[in-house]
């Protein structure tokens, strides 16, 4: 069946998306948000979070890569009338990634202190990064495991399923956070930063088991390990493994990002941590349109419908920008009262405001990246995606930061150096996709 590329198509697939695309960022900026107005220790607790954020989302943009190379291969065998023959394949991976995710989160326990450390983290932020980490670790597999799942409904062109999941998991961490955070009277104690912590754990695992029941009651897919070894296996690792190496590279920005701000002292990370939040919650908003070209590409590549490609490539741009328009808008027009979510501390507050027209004039940037970025990976364009990040981080990202703190720009110097980043990173995908598919629009 022809796959139909319009607003209605698209949208089916975006708007469920851009819900569940920002259920990780939501809990992130529910924890910042409540951890930041704690009563004890408020600063201390906000930088504290946003190291351990940072760290944790690291491990889950390296070793989630499976998610995006399960749904480019189950889309392009969906379109090509095919799904029968890579069945299997979902269990074999998602059994591998979670042992792997299971191994690392073993050898980090044991040396939290140093981890954080090289965040620059000391004192006081320092102690209350190894508690909180040492409880939200725990739902790192449970994190992953989720992932895959949502990447094997992306491929069968099934968004609707991880939107539920994912606001069932935000309205849960954002009672709970209230209720573990602040306490209740008679029943609960309160806990602070480690009910805020607790709160995620819990979020994590009912949405792992959620996952884990619509996919065995509505799909055919098994999670049953069968042998032998699909034959995409291997296409799958090769795959997951530059975009494992890519991860990298994005979170080798994110880092050292996090560890300048925190070495220009805690109002800076603590303002860091609060833009890095909106940041990425901008970045899960527009890149709904990133998820449906990524069902939608592999589909129409796997049908070998490149008109239909083409169309689709200038529509989720088009609908991308409109909404990263909005968001800017939003951004400028609640300026001051978006800061006081965050936090209550004046200093922390003067600092972000003094570069988040930075982070919202650099939208537009991100749109351009975030689509093509989901279009590629449907496309299974792993190996040009590592390069461009490795490209963009190393030549565009570092060079800018170190240039711009040579020059005494301070806290501007890192968020300079995300636009020049985001900028490298988008031109680069539009490039190489008119580049590649222009002629074959025109032949076909």
């Amino acid at each position: 069946m022809k796959t139909v590329v319009n607003f209605k198509s698209i949208n089916q697939l975006a708007v469920p998306a851009t819900i569940s695309g920002i259920a990780e960022p939501i809990l992130s900026i529910t924890d910042t948000a409540i951890v930041g107005n704690i009563p004890v220790d408020g600063l201390e607790s906000l930088a504290a979070a946003g190291i351990v954020g940072s760290f944790l989302s690291m491990l889950i943009w390296v070793l989630g890569q499976t998610r995006s190379s399960i749904s480019a291969i189950i889309s392009q065998y969906l379109g090509a009338g095919k799904l029968e023959e890579v069945k299997n394949l979902p269990a074999q991976a998602i059994f591998f990634n979670i042992l792997l995710s299971i191994v690392l989160l073993l050898s980090t326990i044991f040396i939290v202190e140093e981890i954080f450390s090289l965040f620059e983290a000391n004192g006081k932020i320092l102690q209350y990064c190894i508690s909180y980490y040492s409880i939200r670790v725990w739902g790192f597999p449970l994190t992953l495991f989720t992932f895959a799942i949502f990447g094997i409904f992306r491929g069968l062109q099934n968004t609707f399923y991880p939107m539920v999941i994912a606001i069932i998991g935000a309205v849960l961490n954002i009672v709970l956070d209230f209720i573990l955070v602040y306490g209740v009277d008679g029943l609960i104690p309160v806990m602070y930063l480690e009910g805020a912590a607790w709160a995620s754990l819990i979020a994590q695992a009912i949405m792992a088991i959620l996952a884990f029941i619509l996919l065995l009651k509505k799909t055919d897919i098994s999670l049953k390990l069968v042998f032998p070894l699909n034959k995409e296996l291997k296409r799958l690792v090769f795959m997951s493994l530059n975009l494992f190496v890519r991860a990298l590279a994005l979170n080798a920005a994110l880092i050292i990002a996090v560890r300048e701000a925190t070495a220009l002292g805690d109002k800076f990370i603590g303002a860091h941590t609060i833009a890095i939040n909106l940041w990425l919650f901008a970045a899960f908003f527009i890149d709904g349109y990133g998820a449906a070209g990524n069902s939608m590409g592999g589909k129409l590549l796997g049908a070998g419908d490149y008109k239909g490609l083409w169309k689709l490539a200038k529509k989720i741009i088009t609908y991308g920008m409109i909404v990263s328009l909005i968001l800017m808008l939003f951004g400028f027009v609640f300026y001051k009262p978006i800061g006081h979510i965050f936090s209550n501390e004046t200093i922390v507050l003067n600092t972000f405001y003094g570069i988040f027209f930075i982070v919202i004039l650099g939208l537009p940037m991100n749109t351009l990246a975030f689509v093509f970025d989901g279009l590629f990976k449907g496309l299974g364009e792993m190996k040009y995606l590592r390069n461009v990040l490795l490209t963009a981080t190393f030549l565009g990202f570092i060079p800018t930061l170190y240039i711009g703190k040579y020059f005494g720009w301070g806290f501007y110097a890192i968020w300079i150096a995300f636009v020049v980043w985001m900028m490298i990173r988008g031109l680069a995908l539009v490039w190489k996709f008119r580049r590649k598919f222009k002629h074959l629009v025109q032949n076909s």
